[in-house]
């Protein structure tokens, strides 16, 4: 495996930022394509769990309708890749054990040889008082850190992002055919090449101080 150096990862976070105008005419190749999918997929999470989907939404009247409940951004509409992110609303038995027997099948094990595993995350998230309101609040925690990665992913392919919270959840619901499912609309993020034209890109990237931000103990 292949490294990359201590300057070229710095360097590609320092070239990334949000960008506000996408050029339309840019798309991500299928070959790159597939890599930021497998970054969502390869994303950690609590217990390897994964309580959370991704719609990549790419019928152009969709997009359309999802910009006018996006405060009108541009970017849902000229992105080459838009990415809606959902976290999971509840926590049972039945996913747990979805979870288990596909751990089993990839480490090629018997599925009883986890027992314990299973047992300790249904005490953990099914039967522990009161964890059923905090279910949705703890899945948007690890759908963040998927969302994060992606970005991240993104920079080291020199492929735009963009962070897009300024949404309408519940109309994004609505439009995406959640209402009554089990995933909800938390954010989304728009990839793809930032425009020429783009005034963003050339600004300096603004940062806290580190000493005000990290600290030793």
């Amino acid at each position: 495996m292949t490294s990359l150096s201590n300057e070229t990862l710095i360097e590609m976070l320092n070239w990334r930022y949000a960008v506000k105008r996408f050029d339309p005419t840019r798309k991500i190749s299928d070959g790159s394509w597939k890599t930021l999918e497998k970054a969502l997929v390869l994303s950690p999470s609590s217990y390897g769990l994964q309580p959370y989907q991704f719609l990549v939404v790419q019928n152009p009247e969709l997009r359309k309708k999802l910009r006018a409940v996006s405060w009108n951004q541009s970017q849902v509409e000229d992105c080459s890749h838009y990415v809606v992110i959902l976290g999971k609303g509840s926590m049972d038995a039945s996913y747990i054990d979805h979870f288990i027997q596909r751990t089993a099948e990839v480490r090629g094990i018997d599925a009883a040889q986890l027992a314990g595993y299973r047992n300790m995350i249904v005490d953990n998230l099914v039967k522990a008082p009161g964890i059923a309101e905090r279910i949705p609040e703890w899945s948007a925690k690890q759908a963040y850190i998927a969302f994060g990665n992606i970005m991240t992913a993104a920079a080291t392919l020199q492929i735009d992002a963009c962070p897009i919270e300024g949404l309408d959840a519940a109309k994004y619901d609505e439009l995406l055919g959640l209402k009554d499912g089990d995933y909800h609309t938390l954010a989304a993020c728009a990839l793809g090449y930032r425009h020429s034209d783009d005034n963003y890109a050339k600004s300096k990237k603004v940062r806290l101080k580190t000493e005000e931000l990290v600290r030793y103990l």
